[in-house]
């Protein structure tokens, strides 16, 4: 570790002192239009080198059409390129001779394709169309063979974590098109994982609207990102893919393979993939190039989050335009899954006037089978009518062996009740939804007519037998016996129905949308328990008392207005619903148990958003939201299902109310690489439903449910990052990020009710050091703090520390090598002695090149150190819980992976394309 941080100081020295024979550079102007004199704001202005047109330094230019470019370079001269959509693009000799150059008014002319106009190799390396950033692919630098997710790392504003999630200046990214359709459904690694650079021109990320919504040209209505790949042309027609297999120690295993066929508008792949290392189950293994994680802490686990998995995985991607009305998308995946997982947890339970002790063990066994389909179709029968039909179908059964033991203990030790169980219980699920939705635009000025039902069918059945013995002692010692079968059914339909009818008011600024909503639900569920039957050796003792037969229905209208006001930078839109609601239950078995319920609420919304610049932008948003209670928490069946913990729901329960508000705000330097955005969310809650216990002597728990004011969650945070160019070559990105949460609930601790306050501020900072080719250094360290306080006398502040130091470094010396580590280092100090406080996790990958870099040799070392663990404490008001699982521990790997691509020459490609510009005056 010591000689990893010593490596990156003597890289940062050396590149700070080579910064001397550069020469420093300002070139500043201001761009207006030739012909009515008028500012042009977000007009992409940029450097690139005379040599090799490498990219050296741009910007946008600001309200006052002014920029400033700043930088250092080694080059005698650069080449000044301004281009704005529909204006030609500009272009000038600029010589470094001077470090200051102010080049005064610059005239941009309308581009009316003249013949005469020179044609020069350049392309704007960003570029602002309304509410859409466009970033050209070949003016960001990344390593060689590198895929569609290193290359969004190099993006301002673009920030990826361990699991693939991604960001767009502090918003996360919801969707990945590739040539505007899905690419194999909604897990967005399998696409920047399997795509590589050179096949893409284009990186578009806008806001999320749907394909009904961008019809229409409505604004987004959501808070996350969309980003959409462009395939180059030259790149769109042919066969790619991959292979790879690896075998290891502890007879690890992993193996993929992906097989793409590109024929312009349609697309078809297979992927299929298998591994025991708790990857998702596409996993390329050599450094996580394709789709899955390395199996370490952070990465994406198959079939839950702890224990050990082994999964095979087979997928296909159909993308196809029909016609010129109708394009299609439809992919299918099929997973199969295996694990294993053992837990221990100890817990200290607090009451008002004293403490218990529990502590548990588990095992668990799991087998999933899953089948899952989706199909979008979209057609738009004229320039004025479009349909969307998105039908979708899934399959499942799950087998699970479970096994548990677990005693509680009073202050001074002495053993109050103990249970012990195993399950067996297999479960076949399926389900069937379907969206649609025809939405009809009405004349020129942005009226439309939107028609869309949803509908959802679902079946569960189950098979369930269990065996347990439960004690209770104490002065009213009890003993419990079970050897039963539970059968299982449970079916859910749904049917929603939206109408959307939108009035111009003026023009497209001001509009009114009249909207209704109806939703209808109904569950019927019944789970039928048979005691096992001494004399006939079955299962065929009815127990009443642990079966269920009843049917939930749930149904609302819900009519509503919006008015939207939009105008240059300015955005506004708010309106009101009017819901009804009834919730009713009828219960065959326990008739005196059914009920009727109805609700009438109101239901608000509000956003405000102000775009400065493209650089920077701030908005707001409220909602006053209503949710029913459960059908679990309404029936007021009594539940003992669990001996130690009975429960019965509270048919008087009311729905929730739920206000919350957000802010955020980002900007966006791009010539000083300055990144910033924060956000803060509050939620205030009326009627929140809260579990309410009370506990006997024997600290065996009876709950029900009651509504609570009061609660409230304020979050906020927020990330600052410049990244700087030391030069042609070599860049370092510095990032601090402050996040904080302060949450207020309300609780029943043995029948008395308390308020508590959880405090949490997490502190962070982040270096990374690129060396074009040669190497890339990432340390980085959090901590996080917590503290809880209550307003009963009884129980104590509690405080809490959690740290996090990491070291990212990959090395590509010599040629045709890449060695790389992913170093973390935890601590945590406040957990049980019994459980391991603080772990070095370390993985390590050295990779090699062959056949023309198209085949490559790994040997891959996880958790190095052999201490990886998932220990953690979980605190509240009626615990404090620590708790730590089966994980993945050390092994070795060696693997071979080949990729293949008839799609044209391989490797860089320099694909600046063609534009007009007029020659300038140096």
């Amino acid at each position: 570790m010591k000689k990893l941080v010593a490596l990156a100081i003597l890289v940062t020295s050396i590149a700070g002192f080579s910064q001397s024979k550069q020469q420093q550079f300002e070139v500043s102007g201001t761009l207006i239009t030739a012909d009515d004199n008028v500012p042009l704001e977000a007009a992409t202005v940029y450097l690139q080198r005379v040599k090799d047109s490498a990219l050296v330094t741009y910007t946008i230019t600001d309200q006052k059409g002014a920029f400033t470019l700043e930088g250092s370079s080694f080059d005698s001269a650069l080449n000044l390129f301004i281009s704005y959509i529909g204006y030609q693009t500009y272009t000038q000799s600029i010589s470094l001779e001077e470090p200051i150059q102010q080049l005064g008014q610059i005239n941009l002319l309308v581009d009316d394709n003249l013949l005469d106009e020179v044609i020069v190799k350049a392309t704007a390396p960003i570029t602002v169309k309304k509410d859409t950033l466009e970033f050209n692919v070949a003016s960001f630098t990344t390593k060689k063979d590198a895929n569609v997710e290193d290359l969004l790392k190099k993006l301002p504003g673009v920030e990826i974590d361990e699991n693939g999630k991604i960001t767009a200046n502090g918003k996360d990214v919801s969707n990945i098109y590739v040539n505007g359709k899905p690419f194999f459904g909604d897990d967005p690694t399998i696409t920047t994982r399997s795509l590589t650079k050179e096949m893409i021109e284009k990186v578009q990320i806008t806001d999320t609207k749907t394909k009904a919504q961008a019809f229409t040209g409505e604004e987004s209505d959501s808070e996350n990102k969309t980003i959409n790949l462009t395939i180059r042309e030259d790149k769109n027609k042919g066969v790619f893919g991959r292979v790879s297999a690896g075998g290891g120690t502890d007879g690890r295993y992993e193996g993929a393979g992906m097989l793409n066929l590109f024929d312009n508008d349609q697309r078809i792949s297979i992927l299929a993939g298998g591994n025991n290392t708790n990857s998702v189950g596409f996993s390329f293994g050599e450094i996580e190039k394709m789709f899955g994680g390395s199996g370490g802490l952070n990465s994406r686990s198959f079939g839950g989050g702890s224990g050990i998995t082994t999964s095979k995985n087979a997928g296909f991607n159909y993308a196809d335009d029909l016609s010129k009305k109708v394009e299609i998308s439809a992919d299918y995946f099929y997973s199969n899954s295996h694990s294993e997982d053992k837990n221990s947890t100890q817990r200290e339970n607090i009451i008002p006037d004293n403490r218990y002790f529990t502590d548990s063990n588990s095992s668990s066994f799991n087998d999933t089978y899953s089948h899952r389909a989706n199909v979008e179709l979209e057609v738009e029968l004229d320039t004025t009518l479009r349909i969307d039909i998105e039908p979708s179908f899934s399959s499942s059964k799950n087998s699970r062996s479970y096994a548990r033991d677990e005693e509680s203990r009073d202050d001074d030790g002495v053993v109050t009740n103990e249970s012990n169980s195993e399950s067996f219980v297999e479960n076949i699920g399926n389900n069937f939804r379907n969206e649609f939705d025809i939405t009809k635009r009405i004349g020129n000025k942005g009226a439309f007519l939107r028609v869309g039902i949803d509908n959802e069918i679902s079946k569960t059945t189950s098979d369930d037998f269990l065996n347990s013995q439960t004690e209770v002692y104490g002065n009213s010692p009890e003993s419990v016996t079970r050897n039963q079968y539970t059968d299982g059914v449970e079916e859910m339909n749904k049917l929603t129905t939206n109408l959307t009818y939108r009035v111009p008011l003026k023009g497209e600024e001001l509009s009114l949308d009249i909207r209704y909503t109806y939703f209808a639900e109904r569950q019927n569920n019944t789970e039928s328990t048979y005691d096992f039957d001494d004399a006939t050796q079955e299962f065929n003792d009815f127990n009443t008392a642990l079966s269920t037969d009843y049917e939930y229905k749930n149904n609302r209208s819900v009519p509503g207005l919006r008015l939207s006001y939009r105008k240059d930078k300015i955005s506004v839109s708010g309106g009101g619903d009017y819901l009804f609601r009834t919730l009713e239950n009828s219960d065959e078995l326990r008739p005196e148990l059914s009920l009727k319920r109805e609700f009438k609420a109101v239901e608000a919304y509000a956003r405000f958003r102000y775009r400065f610049s493209p650089k920077a932008s701030l908005s707001f948003r409220y909602s006053l939201d209503n949710s029913p209670p459960s059908v679990r928490q309404l029936q007021p069946f009594v539940d003992v299902s669990d001996p130690l913990n009975t429960v019965v729901g509270n048919p008087n329960l009311k729905p929730r109310n739920s206000h919350d508000f957000s802010l955020y705000a980002n900007n966006h330097d791009y010539q000083k690489g300055v990144n910033f955005f924060t956000y803060i969310r509050a939620d205030i809650d009326n009627n929140q439903v809260v579990s309410k216990t009370t506990i006997d002597e024997n600290f065996v728990r009876n709950t029900t449910y009651a509504n609570v004011d009061g609660t409230y969650s304020l979050r906020g945070g927020g990330e600052l990052s410049r990244t700087k160019r030391i030069d042609t070559v070599k860049t370092i990105k510095v990032g601090v990020g402050l996040f904080g949460n302060l949450n207020k609930s309300i609780n029943f601790n043995n029948d008395v009710e308390y308020a508590s306050t959880n405090t949490s501020l997490s502190p962070s900072l982040n270096v990374t050091f690129t060396w074009k080719d040669v190497m890339e250094i990432t340390p980085r360290y959090s901590v996080s703090f917590t503290k809880n306080k209550f307003d009963l006398e009884q129980f104590n502040t509690q405080e809490f520390k959690y740290h996090n130091l990491g070291i990212n470094t990959a090395t590509f010396l010599p040629e045709n090598f890449e060695w790389r580590n992913d170093i973390n280092y935890n601590y945590n100090p406040n957990i049980a002695d019994d459980f391991q406080k603080s772990a070095w996790f370390w993985n390590a990958t050295l990779s090699y090149s062959i056949i023309d870099n198209n085949g490559m040799l790994s040997l891959k070392a996880y958790d190095l150190l052999n201490q990886n663990t998932n220990a953690r404490r979980i605190a509240s008001g009626n615990y404090i819980q620590d708790s730590q699982s089966t994980v993945l521990q050390r092994y070795f790997m060696l693997s071979f992976s080949w990729k293949f691509n008839s799609l044209g020459q391989a490797g860089e490609v320099d694909d600046r394309g063609s534009r007009h510009y007029r020659r300038g005056t140096p």
